[in-house]
């Protein structure tokens, strides 16, 4: 008997018995579209995180202050991040495409009757190409601004909804911590990221945040201070050594030794990128294995299901053996009808897996993405499980001796 004739007969046993050949399908259908689902879920969700972390900016790096323990080992405290130290990364650095400081403070922010708490920038014009913004209308900070200390404001896209719910906001007032500001630049689009709104930014001069805004907490030991300093790293193998210099530079003008802890954290896109993905990449591991809990318990259905086959053909399996046919086909009849009815419910769990897939896209809230190796990886799994659960079936069949079937009743 061939391989094709085994598969005929294992489809027409199938269809003998519709009711429980689907019932005993339903474990292997729901773990397949388990495993599917998930994975997809999973798969979207690091394209995600991949996309947002890119749209920071290109070859971004950061600079941050971060929680740094006295020596005496007794209480924490955070060495600002001072203007002075932009100027010597500035001046000291090379294969750097951009670098900008920031000053971040939360005001109130007010036009008409519409008022709202923003987190309001402090920038420099540089802060446009480094960050990857583009202006949707209007024009960006200037030199000029900054040097003036021009009271003008560039919004993001969300801010100047938010703001003027559809007006157009070029040449309008607004007033920030009761201050007028007029809006020159509105900035497209970048979406939200697993940090931040990015379209909600609100930006001024960074030397008119520290005249008229941020006051005496932007200033420490006589120092202005920043939240953050950002550099666009020339390509991407200038990255790590960026880095290097920057850090040798803040360990350089803050008295530190390369064995003193840097209160800074210095990080780059790329590192971000690549935690993230690790951790996406786990969780979506660990999904698929929770998924395959379902498609072991389809297993188990499944040889449960053929064990009562044996017996109802127990009769059946003798005669044919009385009349010459041989251990090895019995065996591989019913090897091949666990793995058809494993495959069958495969292909109907890999299509109710992507009609999940596609039901969460049209929420909006993530987009599974369903690749060829997801497919194959659940149609291979139902085959194997089909395989592994029906051996011992087979083998009972198999091993039954044609006398002792002819007389089972």
């Amino acid at each position: 008997m061939n391989i094709l004739e085994s598969i005929r007969i294992s489809i027409r046993a199938l269809a003998a018995n519709k009711l429980r050949s689907g019932l005993t399908m339903l474990g292997i259908i729901i773990g397949v579209a388990a495993v599917v689902a998930l994975m997809s879920i999973g798969a979207g969700a690091t394209r995600n995180i991949t996309s947002q972390v890119q749209g920071l900016g290109s070859n971004l790096i950061a600079i941050t202050s971060a929680r740094s323990v006295r020596a005496s080992g007794v209480g924490a405290q955070t060495t600002p991040l001072y203007y002075s130290d932009y100027q010597q990364i500035a001046n000291d650095t090379t294969n750097v495409s951009g670098i900008t400081p920031t000053y971040q403070t939360t005001a109130q922010v007010m036009y008409g009757n519409n008022q709202s708490s923003f987190a309001v920038t402090g920038a420099t014009p540089d802060f446009l190409g480094v960050n990857a913004y583009t202006v949707a209308e209007g024009r960006f900070i200037t030199s000029y601004d900054n040097q003036s200390g021009a009271r003008v404001v560039v919004l993001g896209s969300q801010a100047a909804t938010d703001l003027f719910s559809g007006l157009n906001p070029l040449d309008r007032q607004i007033t920030i911590n009761g201050i007028n500001f007029t809006v020159v630049g509105v900035l497209a689009s970048k979406g939200t990221t697993s940090f931040f709104n990015q379209d909600e930014v609100i930006l001024v001069p960074l030397e008119t945040g520290y005249v008229r805004l941020f006051g005496g907490r932007a200033v420490v030991n006589g120092q202005r201070t920043l939240s953050s300093i950002s550099l666009s790293a020339a390509n991407a193998n200038d990255v790590n050594g960026v880095i290097d210099q920057v850090e040798y530079i803040l360990r350089r003008d803050h008295n530190l030794t390369l064995t003193d802890s840097l209160p800074f954290s210095v990080a780059s896109q790329s590192q971000a990128l690549s935690t993230l993905s690790s951790i996406s990449t786990t969780l979506t591991a660990f999904l698929g294995a929770i998924a395959g809990i379902s498609l072991f318990v389809g297993g188990i259905g499944i040889m449960n299901i053929m064990l009562v086959s044996v017996r109802e053909r127990t009769r059946e399996i003798g005669l044919r053996k009385a009349v010459g046919a041989r251990r090895s086909a019995i065996l591989t009849q019913f090897i091949v009808e666990t793995v058809t009815m494993s495959l069958l419910g495969g292909i109907l769990g890999i299509l109710l897996g992507a009609a999940i897939a596609g039901i969460i896209s049209l929420t909006g809230l993530i987009t599974p993405f369903i690749s060829i190796s997801v497919i194959l990886y659940a149609f291979f799994f139902a085959a194997l499980v089909g395989l592994f659960f029906g051996i011992y079936p087979a083998y009972q069949a198999a091993s039954l001796r044609p006398i002792e079937a002819l007389r089972y009743e």
